[in-house]
């Protein structure tokens, strides 16, 4: 709130305003800022959405899903272990790669009973998911990142072909590569480093879970809405994209697939005979009031990343690259600016669409090579998104894993900057590689 404040008053100031004048409409003006978050149809989708799952989650927890879920893991021999466990969620992130949110909540929703069970903390599994989710998009581009990418080339004349390019990206995302492969160390050593050790010795001394355990009836009643809420995605975004799923709606889709499985699980309990109507209703909004002081933080996040935005952030940042420099330095100073632009607008596609017509026609005009400058920018993207405690990423990824969203931030952003500079590093070299002194 107090970030939303101070960005109002430097938009006051730079409109032409006095301090004083500026000191007395900044809250008003970071009111209507909040307010205004509401004219835009995606941001109005995340924060019903938000609110959904968390009924969604009552319902799962309530029916004792989520217990018989745990408990059909465990005697099949899926989940024996923490690291069986964190493979589980890994591959359930890299399985559903068509869509980051979807990949985070499918992820989530499947393995925070587990988390609980095996004494594991929710910002580790919040780490997980997040970490995992948009480095497959990026690398897997059979989703609408792939599609958002390639319309965006669309308007340079490169010798190369938009798709070819955007599929030699590939192997040079460097980012995207490190933050899977450290990933898969945290979960195959078990070791844990900074503040999420901190997390993990709270959790331990206190031996507590996140969640009541309630008593298991059938793990359909977590199994249906499930598999619902990702099949439905995949219809939604076929449905919203006419037939292409590539060309979806993802705001839309998740809120409807969502939507949707919370009438399938409040349809599933209610003819259990366990619970009334009035019952399963209560049940939704304790599940919401679980969730309302981070669709608060979401709210302020979209507040900000908008203000920030207004304020040309973004642009102002992507200005210092387009500066006389050698040439070798600029895939680093783009994957640089990417991750600056993207931490403080919590967008990693708003950062594609400023840095693309940045990085495309120094490689038109100073002859560099396409596939490793698109990289650095795709890269830098997700770096700073990773960041970035105004991410939609972000929130969906603590949602989903049931941790604190200032806590996620706080335990992912080391693991993040750790792959950040030697992902900077990796791009120095490339730079006098291919395109040298």
């Amino acid at each position: 709130m107090v970030s939303l404040f101070c960005s109002e008053l430097l938009l006051l100031a730079s409109s032409g305003s006095s301090l004083v004048q500026a000191g007395m409409l900044g809250p008003f003006q970071t009111l209507e800022r909040v307010v205004a978050v509401f004219s835009s149809a995606g941001n109005t989708r995340i924060l019903i959405f938000s609110l959904l799952v968390g009924a969604l989650l009552a319902y799962m927890r309530y029916s004792g899903g989520v217990t018989a879920m745990v408990e059909k893991l465990i005697n099949k021999g899926v989940a024996k272990s923490q690291r069986q466990v964190g493979l589980l969620s890994f591959f359930s992130g890299v399985v559903v790669f068509i869509e980051s949110n979807l990949s985070v909540l499918t992820a989530g929703i499947l393995s925070r009973g587990l988390f609980d069970r095996f004494k594991m903390s929710r910002a580790r599994l919040a780490y997980i998911i997040d970490s995992t989710s948009a480095p497959i998009c990026i690398l897997i581009l059979l989703n609408g990142w792939g599609a958002y990418v390639l319309g965006l080339l669309g308007n340079y004349p490169t010798e190369q072909s938009a798709v070819s390019i955007l599929i030699g990206t590939i192997p040079m995302n460097f980012y995207a590569w490190l933050t899977l492969l450290l990933v898969l160390f945290t979960i195959l050593t078990g070791k844990v480093y900074g503040p999420m050790k901190e997390s993990e010795r709270l959790l331990n001394q206190n031996q507590a879970h996140s969640e009541i355990d309630f008593e298991a009836t059938k793990a359909r009643f977590m199994i249906v809405p499930l598999l619902t809420m990702v099949l439905g995605m995949l219809g939604f975004m076929y449905w919203t994209g006419d037939g292409q799923i590539t060309q979806g709606d993802g705001s839309k889709s998740v809120l409807y697939s969502t939507t949707l499985a919370c009438m399938v699980a409040y349809g599933l309990m209610l003819q259990s005979g366990r619970f009334k109507h009035k019952d399963l209703v209560d049940i939704g909004f304790k599940g919401m009031g679980e969730l309302l002081p981070l669709v608060c933080i979401v709210l302020l996040s979209l507040a900000l990343g908008s203000s920030l935005k207004s304020l040309g952030t973004g642009d102002f940042i992507a200005g210092i690259v387009a500066e006389s420099l050698p040439l070798f330095l600029i895939p680093a100073l783009l994957f640089l600016a990417g991750g600056l632009i993207s931490f403080t607008t919590g967008t990693s596609w708003g950062t594609f669409a400023i840095l693309i017509p940045i990085g495309m026609p120094m490689v038109l005009n100073l002859g560099l090579p396409p596939e490793l400058i698109l990289a650095a920018i795709l890269g830098g993207g997700v770096f700073g998104d990773h960041c970035s405690p105004i991410s939609d990423t972000t929130a969906v990824s603590s949602i989903a894993s049931g941790c604190d969203l200032l806590e996620h931030v706080r335990t992912q952003l080391p693991y993040a900057l750790f792959c950040g500079v030697l992902t900077l590093v990796a791009y120095l070299l490339a730079g006098l590689f291919w395109i040298g002194l």
